[in-house]
């Protein structure tokens, strides 16, 4: 064992040099850290505000988009309405055709057929504005989109089966679309 009395003054020296850049380093390695710090502290606060302006337009996109969809729905709501005047408006005429009629019932057979008539006219002409029309089923082949067979029964010599021999009730389409398929019967 060395005893420390027996050091030079040199090796003393040496040591507290040691001692100093050890201090030195910390110094730096604590300015270092600290400027890190820094950064990060001020990378965390630019990071916040960005988060904050992100949610503040999700909230205003999300109160747009909800502003809208209400707007819509009103808007749906209005159409609606508008739609079902116009088709009040479009039968209100054949109402007045029937009760005239009907205040003519008592009088003169032919004439109030021949009104009839004319309000079922009127009434096909209001469907015809709307592109509703008739299914032309008689004669033709059976189709389960435009039909609904209610019976059967044998057809005359020269019909094919599934052949439309008699209508019970009129199917209705628009445009391509059938609102309600013909009754029918067809052949055996």
């Amino acid at each position: 064992m060395v005893d420390k009395n027996e050091l030079h003054d040199d090796e003393i020296v040496l040591e507290d040099e040691g001692a100093q850049d050890q201090d030195l380093e910390l110094e730096t390695e604590e300015e270092l850290t600290t400027d890190k710090l820094k950064k990060l502290r001020e990378k965390l606060k630019d990071s916040e505000s960005e988060k904050m302006a992100a949610l503040e337009e999700v909230a205003r996109i999300k109160a747009d988009f909800l502003n809208s969809k209400r707007r819509l729905e009103e808007q749906f709501v209005k159409d609606k309405e508008r739609i079902i005047e116009k088709v009040v408006m479009d039968f209100i005429p054949l109402i007045d055709s029937f009760e005239t009629a009907l205040a003519h019932a008592h009088s003169d057979e032919g004439e109030w057929k021949k009104g009839v008539e004319a309000m079922h006219g009127q009434f096909l002409s209001i469907l015809r504005g709307y592109d509703i029309t008739e299914i032309d089923a008689v004669g033709k082949s059976f189709t389960p989109h435009e039909h609904e067979a209610i019976g059967q029964r044998a057809g005359d010599a020269g019909e094919a089966p599934d052949t439309v021999l008699q209508v019970l009730q009129k199917g209705y389409r628009r445009g391509e679309v059938v609102i309600r398929p013909a009754k029918v019967i067809i052949a055996a």
